[in-house]
């Protein structure tokens, strides 16, 4: 619908607050502040909920991998030949064999469980996650099979640095004639990684798989395969492909199926959280329309006045239209500014507010990663300001065609 310069004159004369109606620019204002905080933090949310997920994803596949095999029988033993078979499945892009056992690791007097994982040491080089995440020492030592690779928490709580000693004891020990006695070894820490996972940099240490292989008992098997492919929304198909080469007694299992109910639990959150700041936008609205009606019925001999100076009951209707869509388009730009400017600085508004109070609000044991993410997507962005936007028109529309059928001659009579 059109409007004329003479309708958006009086829509802005209308927005102005004046003495008489100021109680329905209070209104207004309640509904355009309400829009803007409604929008801005339905983005914040939903951008810190897609970057959680973004970054959890991204970090655990670049640590674990996309498909994991493991044996019903506790190992792999003919694994140098089944490595060589999943390579030549389309889309597989590497298989590693690794060892994975659960320890005591102790130094300094300090004690705590720890999850060892023995890979090869080129497949992990070959993880950016790790490799390009060293904070101390080097991998060379891992790789050349001489030293094992933990992360910066486990380091920071048993107060050892690189090229010091950690000792790690297995319940899976010795069998002697006084009984089963626990496995006992010390290895040279030859790197320390921070991924940016309180889990992985706390509890999971990284050893040579030959190294592995000797201290867990298993010569020449392993405990799964870790394959590796191009597209990881493909992991699900490939893993039926990997079943068939494996045969019976093992367990395939996709990125998917393993943390399923993980990201499950963060869809269903991210869905629930949508839902309830919906309703702070379908309150505003509902504010512009109780505005707008009062407006209506102050404005009554005004728009008689207009009519019987030749005003349509379009121009009325699109007048009164454009006074509160104003609200709700201004509102929602507003919100979208705000939104925008608080995922860009997210971090540094944590930390801002974490100085403040003395305390964490996003706190790494809880949430497994050491930052706080935000990234947003641009087609849900305007998917939300379409619908405030939206929400915004239909609020005006009852109210203004209210309005536009507002009789001149009953409205002059009760003034």
């Amino acid at each position: 619908m059109p409007f004329g310069p003479f309708e958006r004159m009086v829509a802005a004369r209308y927005l102005r607050s004046r003495r008489k109606e100021g109680f329905v620019s209070v209104i207004a204002g309640f509904s355009f502040v309400g829009i803007a905080l409604g929008v801005a933090t339905l983005i914040i949310v939903m951008a810190v909920m897609n970057g959680f997920r973004q970054d959890l994803f991204s970090r655990i596949l670049g640590v674990n991998g996309h498909i994991d095999v493991t044996s019903l029988s506790r190992s792999i033993t003919d694994y140098e030949a089944k490595v060589e078979q999943i390579k030549k499945i389309p889309g597989v892009t590497s298989v590693s064999p690794i060892v994975i056992g659960q320890v005591m690791a102790t130094a300094n007097g300090y004690s705590s469980g720890a999850l060892v994982r023995g890979v090869p040491g080129l497949d992990l080089f070959n993880k950016p996650w790790i490799s390009d995440h060293i904070m101390e020492g080097s991998l060379s030592p891992v790789i050349d099979n001489k030293a094992i690779a933990i992360g910066y928490r486990m380091s920071a709580h048993f107060g050892i640095e690189a090229e010091n000693d950690l000792t790690l004891i297995s319940p899976n020990g010795n069998v002697t004639a006084f009984g089963t006695v626990p496995r006992t070894a010390t290895y040279p820490v030859g790197a320390i990684f921070n991924v940016g996972m309180s889990e992985f940099d706390s509890s999971v240490i990284f050893m040579p798989l030959p190294m592995a292989q000797l201290y867990f008992k298993y010569p020449d098997a392993v405990t799964n395969l870790e394959i590796h492919v191009a597209n990881p929304d493909e992991a699900r198909g490939i893993a039926e492909q990997v079943k068939d080469v494996m045969g019976q007694g093992h367990r395939v299992l996709s990125w998917e199926q393993a943390n399923e109910v993980f990201f499950t639990a963060l869809q269903v959150e991210r869905n629930v959280m949508f839902m309830i700041l919906t309703i702070i936008i379908i309150v505003a609205a509902f504010n512009i329309i109780s505005g707008l009606i009062m407006l209506v019925k102050d404005k009554g001999s005004d728009i008689a006045i207009l009519r019987t100076m030749g005003a349509s009951s379009g121009m009325v209707m699109r007048i009164f239209f454009m006074t509160g869509a104003s609200v709700g388009v201004i509102g929602t730009l507003l919100g979208f500014g705000l939104g925008l400017l608080v995922c860009e600085n997210i971090e540094s508004i944590r930390r801002g507010i974490e100085f403040l109070i003395g305390a964490k609000v996003f706190s790494p044991e809880i949430y497994y990663l050491t930052q706080m993410p935000a990234q947003m997507e641009w087609g849900e962005t305007l998917a939300v300001l379409a619908m405030s936007i939206g929400l915004s028109f239909l609020a005006t529309l009852y109210p203004s065609w209210r309005a536009a059928k507002t009789d001149p001659v009953e409205a002059l009579r009760y003034e």
